[in-house]
């Protein structure tokens, strides 16, 4: 099995897990949320845990698996590390996605083998990073700290079953210090390089940002909805930071500015957090988490489908082209934004709110199957793509 194209780099077999978790999950999610489908499960937080450990973890271990060893200088993961991980994630989400519909018991276990897959990735990371022997080390390191961050939301998941007032600590450490940090960490790096734009980083002021993030975090969890001072702060530093970088927008190249409107999703997802958390302090109004989806859909998803298909064309032998189908994909990735902050506000003002859940759900799934429709076959088989 191990010799079979599928297998023959770390990217693919965990892009293809986390597009089809990402479809499967949201689709369940559907059917529990409007109870078509009875499970005790459903409150234990199936929906923010299925995003962020089956879909989101693997898809960003395929780029890290493939770019972490470059960044370093060292030798590529050897195929039975990678393997075995990968095991340990397909199993682990079978296992959760089963147990979701009929067992505490395997929802349970199968959250404890993907937490220990997660720390297995972690700790092929970290020896990379501990044998490399370049001297600015500083990208790696912040990508390892926001997967320490990310091994302690895990595990505090993974205890929400039995406490559940860990529930916000979980979701507020995931996103803003798990994966926020690691995504901006390489976006920060890829991005420019990708671009052809040379930057300074400017490390005083990550490190500011990052401070903030944690300060978000501690508001939130003493009171919900507390940080908006906060967010609009990090609006401002993370929008000065982007514009520093003069990258050339508007691009004619869409595998280049399907990642600069990731970026530019930043800025505007903190500030409609703090303009949505205050009008909730004041009005109590229900904005159904408005800046945290425009921020997991603006930046990490949009980040995710730009960089997928980059590594998949770029390691397949494929022109570093993006033909049409491609690019109404990417197009796609800004509709799936858009809808899911009118979502928000169809909560918020009692509109229809059925109506566009039921239009977020099929933008999601659409989007997801018809990326797998064109890039399985070159992951799993090596197909070489006619360009159209």
């Amino acid at each position: 099995m191990k010799n079979h194209y599928f297998f023959s780099q770390p990217h693919q077999s965990f892009f293809v897990l986390a597009f089809i978790n990402a479809i499967f999950s949201m689709f369940l999610f559907m059917l529990l949320f409007k109870g078509l489908v009875a499970s005790e499960i459903f409150s234990l937080n199936y929906h923010a845990y299925s995003f962020i450990f089956l879909m989101f973890t693997p898809a960003f271990l395929a780029f890290l698996f493939t770019t972490f060893p470059r960044f370093s200088g060292t030798e590529p993961i050897e195929k039975e590390q990678y393997i075995l991980i990968f095991k340990g994630f397909l199993g682990g989400s079978l296992l959760f996605q089963i147990g979701s519909l009929f067992s505490t018991v395997l929802f349970t276990i199968g959250m404890i083998l993907t937490l220990i897959s997660h720390l297995g990735a972690s700790y092929i990371l970290y020896n990379i990073y501990k044998t490399s022997k370049i001297v600015d080390k500083e990208d790696q390191l912040w990508i390892l700290i926001a997967m320490g961050f990310g091994l302690l939301s895990h595990l505090i998941f993974i205890l929400n079953i039995w406490i559940p007032s860990l529930h916000t600590l979980s979701i507020q450490i995931s996103i803003y210090l798990y994966l926020f940090i690691l995504i901006f960490t390489v976006g920060q790096r890829m991005i420019p390089f990708f671009s052809h734009s040379t930057i300074e980083k400017h490390k005083e002021r990550l490190k500011v940002i990052i401070g903030l993030l944690g300060l978000h975090l501690l508001l939130e969890v003493i009171q919900n909805n507390s940080s908006f001072l906060v967010d609009f702060l990090l609006a401002y530093l993370i929008g000065k930071e982007i514009y520093r970088w003069k990258l050339p927008f508007p691009n004619p190249k869409p595998l280049v500015w399907i990642l600069h409107l990731a970026l530019f999703w930043i800025p505007v997802a903190f500030a409609l957090e703090g303009v949505s958390n205050i009008i909730t302090l004041t009005t109590h109004t229900n904005f159904l988490s408005l800046g945290l989806h425009t921020l997991t859909l603006g930046f990490f998803v949009t980040v995710l489908i730009g960089f997928g298909t980059r590594v998949t064309l770029g390691h397949s032998g494929n022109l570093m082209h993006s033909d049409r189908l491609t690019t109404i994909l990417f197009y796609w990735t800004q509709l799936l934004v858009v809808v899911r902050i009118l979502t928000s506000l169809a909560v918020a003002n009692s509109w229809n709110f059925v109506v566009f859940f039921d239009l977020s759900i099929t933008v999601w799934v659409v989007l997801f199957a018809l990326w797998g429709s064109r890039f399985f076959p070159v992951l799993i088989f090596g197909k070489k793509l006619t360009n159209r």
